[in-house]
């Protein structure tokens, strides 16, 4: 394969994969505590060749490399939802839950109350507070959430919500739609952390960003692919040439 169908078909790769991450962001525009993926490209320079007695100098092809997937971790804005199950954190941190995984943080803070009386994530995860688990019992109402994260009931204090921070986002990994893992210890909340009761979290996509990025992405998808074909019809005619060339 010719040099130039190469280094097309790499920038389609990354174009593709590019096109897979703005739909994805677009999917979620409305999902919880969800953080946009952006894309890192990089240029990618093949090795020259070792051998010095061609005729010409040999020119360094550059390829387009798809270094990583980063997610934007800014925050979304807060939403008033009114139910009492439903909270979001102003200010940095995580809430720390637990499911079939293991330990997981998540910014979606749409809980609920399961058939047990756990307050739960909307994916069945457990929400922990500083001691475990939320249990609530059957004749528990009046479910309050105070802004440092203390959970209260008409018997009395519940639990307290735990909210972790890294010192390094970089050290989550994504899992699902909001939901993040990481190997590093986490740290407690500062005390400038502010628990809102009856109100989540929106994604931080931007919508008209994410269109716009969508509308450029598959234009360039576009032209890489008319480049391409002409690439193909010029090396069939030359072909075709050759083929006319008496012997």
């Amino acid at each position: 394969m010719e040099n130039a169908s190469l280094v097309g078909l790499s920038r389609q790769v990354a174009l593709r994969r590019e096109l897979d991450v703005i739909s994805n962001n677009v999917a979620n525009m409305n999902t919880s505590g969800f953080k946009a993926e952006e894309m890192t490209f990089g240029e990618y320079l093949m090795p020259k060749a070792r051998d010095d007695t061609f005729q010409r100098r040999d020119r360094t092809l550059s390829f387009v490399e798809d270094l990583a997937t980063w997610h934007d971790q800014t925050a979304g804005a807060i939403q008033t939802t009114g139910a009492d199950t439903d909270v979001a954190i102003d200010g940095e941190g995580f809430f720390v839950v637990e499911g079939a995984g293991g330990t997981r943080y998540t910014r979606n803070g749409a809980f609920q109350i399961n058939s047990q009386g756990v307050l739960v994530t909307s994916e069945g995860a457990r929400v922990l507070s500083t001691s475990g688990p939320i249990q609530l019992g059957p004749n528990e109402r009046g479910l309050t959430i105070s802004s440092d994260g203390t959970i209260s009931t008409n018997e009395g204090v519940r639990g307290k919500l735990r909210v972790a921070r890294f010192s390094s986002l970089q050290d989550l990994s994504k899992e699902g739609a909001s939901l993040f893992r990481s190997d590093a210890e986490p740290q407690e909340a500062t005390a400038r952390v502010r628990i809102v009761q009856g109100a989540i979290e929106k994604s931080n996509v931007k919508p008209v960003a994410e269109m716009s990025r969508l509308v450029e992405v598959t234009r360039a998808y576009e032209s890489v692919t008319s480049l391409l074909s002409k690439q193909d019809e010029i090396r069939r005619a030359a072909i075709e040439k050759l083929a006319e060339v008496p012997s």
